[in-house]
């Protein structure tokens, strides 16, 4: 029986059908899922030179009930699928169009659909052509011989499509595009799309997803669970990115805007949000207070739905850009050579990682600030910011972000943090510390081994000494540096008591120079009385390095001895005194002073009586202990002797008196 659409042809042509033969079929494919099917299958059968006669698409959905297809087929922009699925603002079967989509790329179709009508199966087929679209006729009613239900769409006089056309990997991209959101939410349910039987691939296209459930809890102690489902797609979707409101039937009720839809990284994602409680819920355009009793976009629980979602949003997009979109950034600044050269010790390099890591975070904050810049302007901004950062003015980082964009509470508040991470101003003041200790070193080995014989104490080493003091230990005080004994005591009494006064020195010894005198004031035990604590001093007499110590050298330190025992204010009980004696070699007689003291397990001890020692020490000593003391930072920061000592080669330092010059201008000029 032939029927007539309440529309002519040429308007059914006009309303907007599909232009693409890809989004036929998929307006096809969402009739079936409108009709409730879980499966459904593209088919068709192909020959030698790739040519199809016909596509079939087959559901099993509840079908099309005979007494409605006057409400069905007849009407035209109102269909009964009103509740219909749709991804977009184009709603899918909605209005009535997607039955005439087949006429994009096909002649003739026929619905072959079984239906259950009480308690029956029945069968029928409906049948339209593209020249006369305005027209449908019913055919072949009978009892169906099976009992289930479904409906078979057979498309024939197919035109501009081949084989191909729905074998390649486009059309099943395209596919996955269109539908993958939907097989994802239902896999638990047994949904599929299948083209020859085969399994549509919609994974891949998912790069991230993740499912959590929610609860808000309303008034009259009434709750409702919310089941959220994040996806992050791997490109565009071909649309905007929306919040998804389903009902409990995965129909969609509703949706809104994300808020990272004009954001400059591509974020692809969607969130879909299942819950019986937009079983009844409808958008409203100009809700007021007095629409808080009905479930639209001002409800409370609504309100607090979307802060929810878009916290939840804000994160994923943070992570995302940390891990995928902020690391590009760095791969692509590498490659243009937009970042400072950095060496490669690991003092460099955790400079550069710390410089990294802030650009990330920046990027994340405001991937705009890094949108449209040349190369050149890359390279100023990144170079001016690892100038910041290795300054104590890293944390005005955010001010001068803040006059280039405004940044939320929480945005401050995460580069904040990132720029108080570890500290890391005052790790690299103690990283440059370091450094500087060890470059001294080198200085100093070079002074006492390649240029000793133009290395003399007071103008050199002397010098070197000075401005490096911690060799002796962190704990100490420079009291003295080739000071005559008179302001040694003067210096000394000012640290130690906090005396201001200048204290003069009746002994004829007075003008006695010794060249490094150290002190220092900390609680250390008495070992004969629990009572009371110690103070330690620390005297250093330093030889040219082309001096061996001999007896000579070892009565030069008792002779400061004798002077601090014979003056009353040096004479504390609760004062102990070390003395130590350097230069290159030490003598026969001094090496037999080590075997004499040795059961004092106090190794380069010399001498011992009462409140103070003597100790003998060269220079290669004096370096070993340094480098065991800091051997655990210096494996860790991985600085390289050779490179420096080739830099300062590179810098023009010979073996000369000038170079001893320069080399002790330098080792100051470090620890200034």
């Amino acid at each position: 029986m032939k029927n007539k659409a309440s529309i002519n042809n040429s308007s059914i042509e006009s309303a907007g059908l599909p232009k693409d033969y890809k989004d036929a079929v998929a307006e096809l494919i969402w009739n079936g899922y409108d009709a409730k099917a879980k499966k459904i299958d593209i088919g068709f059968d192909t020959n030698d030179i790739d040519s199809i006669s016909s596509l079939t698409i087959t559901d099993n959905g509840e079908g099309i009930n005979f007494e409605t297809l006057n409400e069905t087929f007849g009407s035209f922009l109102d269909s009964l699928k009103r509740n219909s699925f749709q991804r977009s603002s184009y709603n899918r079967g909605k209005k009535g169009k997607g039955r005439f989509s087949f006429a994009t790329f096909s002649s003739k179709a026929t619905w072959h659909t079984i239906y259950k009508n009480n308690g029956k199966y029945l069968s029928y087929d409906i049948t339209i052509t593209k020249d006369k679209k305005d027209e449908y006729e019913d055919l072949n009613k009978a009892i169906s011989k099976t009992s289930q239900t479904g409906t078979q769409v057979k498309l024939e006089g197919l035109f501009n499509v081949s084989s191909y056309s729905f074998n390649s990997e486009d059309f099943k991209y395209y596919l996955a595009k269109e539908f993958g959101w939907f097989l994802f939410l239902n896999k638990d349910n047994g949904f599929s799309l299948t083209i020859n039987g085969v399994d549509l691939q919609y994974e891949n296209i998912i790069a991230e997803s993740e499912v959590k459930e929610l609860t808000i809890n309303g008034e009259n102690n009434i709750s409702y669970k919310f089941r959220i489902t994040y996806l992050r797609w791997n490109d565009s979707i071909g649309d905007k990115y929306y919040y998804y409101f389903l009902n409990d039937e995965k129909r969609e009720k509703a949706k809104k805007l994300t808020s990272f839809n004009n954001n400059a990284i591509e974020f692809h994602h969607s969130l879909y949000v299942e819950s019986n409680y937009f079983n009844d819920f409808h958008i409203k355009e100009g809700v007021s207070d007095s629409d808080v009793f009905e479930k639209n976009q001002n409800h409370p629980i609504f309100k607090v739905l979307i802060k929810d979602l878009t916290e939840l949003i804000t994160k994923k997009q943070k992570e995302f850009i940390r891990e995928n979109a902020a690391n590009m950034l760095v791969i692509k600044y590498e490659a243009k050579g937009v970042f400072p050269k950095f060496s490669n010790n690991k003092y460099d390099q955790e400079r550069k990682k710390d410089l990294i890591s802030v650009v990330k975070e920046l990027y994340c904050v405001q991937p705009k600030i890094f949108k449209g810049l040349k190369t050149e302007q890359e390279i100023t901004f990144i170079g001016f910011l690892n100038l910041l950062l290795d300054s104590d003015e890293r944390e005005n980082i955010i001010s001068i972000i803040e006059g280039v964009t405004r940044l939320t509470k929480n945005e401050r508040e995460e580069l904040v943090g990132v720029l108080k991470k570890s500290s890391f101003s005052k790790i690299i003041d103690t990283i440059k510390l370091i450094e500087n200790r060890f470059r001294s070193v080198e200085i100093l080995k070079t002074l006492v081994y390649d240029l000793k014989k133009y290395t003399n104490e007071r103008d050199h080493i002397q010098k070197v000494i000075e401005s490096n003091y911690w060799l002796f230990g962190e704990q100490f005080h420079l009291t003295s540096a080739d000071k005559n004994f008179e302001v040694l005591l003067s210096k000394y009494l000012h640290i130690i008591d906090g005396i201001t006064e200048k204290h003069k020195i009746d002994s004829y010894d007075w003008k006695r120079r010794p060249d490094i005198f150290m002190c220092r004031k900390r609680n250390i035990p008495d070992i004969s009385d629990n009572e009371t604590i110690l103070e330690e001093n620390i005297m250093v007499e330093l030889k040219r390095p082309s001096v061996t110590i001999t007896k000579k050298e070892f009565r030069q330190i008792d002779d400061y001895l004798d002077i601090i025992l014979k003056e009353d204010r040096f004479n504390s009980q609760l004062r102990v005194w070390k003395f130590f004696v350097i230069s290159n070699k030490v003598d026969d007689y001094i090496l037999k002073q080590y075997e004499a003291f040795k059961d004092k397990g106090k190794r380069f001890l010399v001498q011992q009586a009462g409140r103070y020692e003597i100790y003998a020490l060269t220079w290669d000593d004096l370096f070993r202990l340094f480098e065991i003391r800091h051997q655990y930072l210096m494996e860790k920061l991985d600085f390289d002797k050779n490179a420096i000592q080739q830099e300062l080669k590179l810098k023009g330092v010979d073996f000369s008196r000038g170079s001893s010059n320069h080399l002790t201008s330098k080792v100051i000029n470090l620890n200034s």
